[in-house]
């Protein structure tokens, strides 16, 4: 993910050799920051690694719970398209009763 925009490695840190001039600096003291430098980029490369790979496990996860979201949406539309249907007929169950009561009624009051 990140290795096309990170210009050294480890090894090539370490591998790398400076002219040394009549005024240069101390090699030792290089070579000690240098030693540092490898110390921190070794590191980097080891949390970066480990934050691709609980990026691809969150990003995993994330997808998954999307699809659940997704079917428990279309399972509470499914329900709720039910449940409509459900209060419409027992509207017309009343109905039903009440026109029953009414026809009857009548019928049985003659």
């Amino acid at each position: 993910m990140l290795n096309d925009r990170i210009s050294l490695s480890p090894e090539e840190i370490y591998e790398k050799e400076f002219k040394v001039d009549a005024r240069g600096y101390r090699p030792q003291e290089v070579d000690n920051f240098l030693d540092l430098v490898i110390k921190d980029y070794t590191e980097f490369l080891r949390i970066i690694k480990g934050m691709e790979k609980e990026l691809g496990a969150l990003t995993k996860e994330n997808s998954s719970l999307k699809q659940q979201i997704r079917g428990l949406q279309t399972e509470l539309e499914t329900k709720e398209d039910s449940g409509n249907d459900g209060v419409n007929n027992i509207d017309l169950l009343r109905r039903i009763s009440q026109l029953e009561k009414f026809v009857y009624g009548k019928f049985n009051n003659n």
